[in-house]
């Protein structure tokens, strides 16, 4: 049996039949998410240890905070990867490369998705004509800008308005001067596409497998980057935190390596910066603009999209920008 026959055999199965296969990783995280959720306050009696309760208590708020965010924007990733015409942004966007980055840019505002969704959807744009420029600056201004990470930061820093406009500016910043530098130094064979035959066929298919493609991978990463928020919280020890915390370059320096490791979706990473109370605004900051454009996740990805020579140029290149723009957005702004 052919693999298309066997697709369209499990389709029209009974559905006691498709159960009966298993159960999917995607169903298995919402579970253990919706028990932590509902059970966290037996689950927290039964934790023995003031320091194992705390980290049990750091987890699910990050968690129950999260969540939230990140579904409505994986789901409003998967609308726009399937139903919004690939050839849209290519007529849309201005013909000179220089104003397409631009333009590019502010696209993230009106479209919201996590850096999961953007990757591909960047490389479905230059597949349709759109100058790659104009598509990397997208592709970091999306995660970073958009409505839903904006709202997220405004929620978890309640008293700090400022880290919003400060957020928005300086992702802005490092998306217009990322496509502008490719423009200047970029090569287009850096660049290989792939095929991507989940986004092919029926739209209700490609819908799912966008949804089921985003849920498992940033959802995965966002249950490790609590886990790691709470475990920094309560196994290194605060004098060690207030000294990095105290030196300016030592607390930059370490949370932009910190977003780079924990690979957190950008819906998600404000309540994570939060947290992290001992550093300075300008740190976090760092944190928060770092994150959605350079982490272990999004390498990988941009290596399996665009190749693995684009992606050890690009990367370096955005992470250096990233760290100055913020840096200069919390001098002035925070």
């Amino acid at each position: 049996m052919t693999e298309t026959q066997e697709r369209e055999r499990t389709a029209a199965a009974p559905a006691g039949e498709r159960r009966s296969r298993g159960i999917s990783s995607v169903e298995a995280l919402a579970a253990v998410l919706v028990l932590l959720v509902i059970f966290r306050g037996r689950l927290s009696g039964l934790v023995s240890g003031e320091r194992l309760q705390t980290w049990t208590t750091v987890f699910v708020s990050v968690l129950v905070q999260a969540v939230p965010f990140l579904v409505f924007g994986v789901l409003l990733s998967a609308v726009i990867a399937v139903f919004v015409p690939r050839s849209f942004w290519a007529k849309a966007l201005p013909r000179h490369p220089a104003l397409a980055v631009p333009a590019a840019s502010v696209a993230g505002v009106v479209l919201p998705g996590c850096e999961c969704g953007a990757v591909p959807i960047a490389g479905s744009l230059i597949r349709r004509g759109v100058t790659p420029a104009a598509a990397l600056a997208f592709l970091l201004a999306a995660p970073a800008i958009n409505p839903i990470v904006l709202t997220a930061t405004a929620v978890a820093f309640p008293g700090n308005p400022e880290m919003v406009v400060a957020r928005g500016l300086a992702s802005l910043a490092v998306a217009v001067l990322m496509g502008w530098l490719w423009l200047r130094l970029g090569k287009t064979d850096w660049i290989r596409l792939p095929h991507r035959p989940d986004l092919d066929g029926s739209k209700g298919r490609a819908f799912w497998a966008a949804c089921r493609h985003d849920v498992v991978h940033a959802g995965g990463f966002l249950v490790l980057g609590a886990a790691a928020a709470a475990t920094i919280n309560v196994i290194v020890p605060e004098a060690w935190l207030q000294t990095l915390a105290s030196h300016p370059v030592l607390s930059v320096l370490a949370l932009a390596v910190l977003a780079v490791l924990l690979s957190i979706c950008s819906e998600a990473d404000a309540f994570v910066a939060a947290s992290l109370s001992q550093f300075s605004l300008t740190s976090r900051l760092v944190f928060l603009v770092v994150g959605p454009m350079v982490d272990l996740k999004l390498i990988s990805m941009q290596a399996g999209v665009f190749g693995r020579g684009f992606a050890l140029r690009f990367a370096p290149a955005t992470f250096a920008v990233a760290v100055l723009a913020a840096v200069v957005a919390g001098v002035v702004l925070l």
